[in-house]
């Protein structure tokens, strides 16, 4: 009886060795900013290569094609994990109970209002009444921010003047013809108008205080103990994972930026408060959806 618990035993070993290896867990990543797989892969495929080794997960690109896809991809449990906007992030949270991870620090990510130096607007209080363009509607830095910027000059959101929306180099040109008085924007756009329009000269009207940073955050269906990997990598390797990240010149945007990996919600009231700004007060759809 012995010999044949031996070889059984023996046997069952066999057998277990030949199993293959238990897979790593997997996690599902999508970045509202990047449409398509392909670019995916272009821009932060070093990024996920970086990540995956450091934290021992699997990380699988979930494509999608803007902040709606990417929120009813989560509510759908077909991602896990999203890299988002602070604007991005209320909505999440209000409608998903989506929680903040780590965010990542965009160096002097700051809102202003910008219009043509021979347009001698000089204050707020020369803007009432005008038209000024906010670029992307729902965007903190060109929407939310610079309409900050105004309400705390005493203007009303679209009773003491005009918003329009309009891409950055289109508004530029409608400020030359006349047709719009200022711009809503961040610190890169005004650095890649004033390439783009080499012989016009910019005048920032009112520059906002720094903005709250782009966030990593989890659906509340991921467990805790892989939230905590994943914020525990950042927070251990998160050198590597910039320098992979930056290696894209699509991100360039982050370079010399940071991880903060105990961030919380109450960072992001700020945004809230943005909102209310701009006649907002329930945060469960994206503006202009």
């Amino acid at each position: 009886m012995k010999r044949y618990w031996l070889s059984f035993l023996i046997l069952a070993f066999a057998a277990l060795a030949t199993l293959p290896a238990a897979a790593a867990d997997k996690i599902r990543l999508a970045i509202t900013d990047v449409d398509g797989l392909e670019t995916l892969q272009r821009d932060f495929g070093a990024f996920r290569d970086v990540l995956a080794k450091e934290s021992g997960l699997e990380v699988e690109f979930f494509p999608v094609s803007g902040r709606t896809a990417a929120v009813e991809a989560m509510a759908a449990d077909q991602v896990d994990f999203v890299l988002t906007g602070p604007a991005e992030y209320v909505v999440f949270n209000a409608r998903l109970k989506a929680q903040p991870v780590v965010s990542w620090v965009r160096p002097d990510y700051y809102p202003q209002v910008v219009s043509l130096e021979t347009a001698k607007i000089t204050s707020a209080a020369d803007l009432k009444g005008k038209k000024i363009s906010f670029g992307e509607i729902g965007s903190t830095s060109q929407h939310l921010g610079p309409a900050t910027i105004l309400a705390e000059e005493g203007l009303v959101y679209s009773t003491d003047y005009e918003p329009v929306f309009l891409k950055v180099n289109a508004a530029v040109e409608a400020m030359i013809a006349g047709d719009i008085a200022a711009i809503g924007m961040n610190r890169t756009h005004l650095e890649r108008i004033t390439k783009n329009f080499p012989t016009q000269k910019f005048y920032v009207i009112r520059k906002g205080p720094e903005l709250p940073n782009d966030v990593l955050l989890a659906s509340d269906k991921v467990k805790p103990e892989t939230i905590e990997i994943v914020r525990k990598t950042f927070a251990e390797k998160g050198p590597a994972l910039l320098a992979a990240i930056t290696s894209a010149e699509e991100n360039a945007k982050y370079l010399g930026g940071s991880f903060v990996a105990d961030v919380t919600d109450a960072n992001y009231d700020v945004v809230r408060k943005m909102y209310t700004n701009v006649g907002i007060t329930e945060f469960t759809q994206f503006i202009g959806n």
